[in-house]
């Protein structure tokens, strides 16, 4: 077998060191650039799943409430559960600037 150096092995662990870095920092670089999506696109978006996915949130949402209402009376929080599990889906899909996440 080919035996490597010691002065090859440290040699490769102070480059890779130095140089992962620069590497790291190319990648959030280039993650930036494909985030900065068409607005036209993210609208587009928004109207064919988000939105669609909202209404099934808060259908959901209100649904869970209804089953769990009892429970939220006993414990004193119902305007609490309702705030968080149907006013907020609500909000979310409906009163939400167009493409705006």
């Amino acid at each position: 077998m080919y035996k490597i150096p010691k002065y090859a092995i440290v040699f490769l662990v102070i480059v890779s060191l130095v140089f992962i870095p620069f590497w790291s920092a190319g990648l959030a670089n280039d993650q930036l650039s494909e985030q900065s999506i068409n607005p036209d696109a993210r609208m587009v978006g928004d109207i064919a799943l988000i939105r669609p996915l909202g209404i099934i949130g808060t259908t959901a949402g209100a649904v869970l409430f209804v089953l769990s209402w009892p429970f939220s009376a006993l414990g004193g929080n119902s305007q609490e559960a309702f705030q968080k599990m149907v006013v907020k889906p609500a909000k979310y899909t409906f009163k939400r600037p167009l493409g705006d996440f």
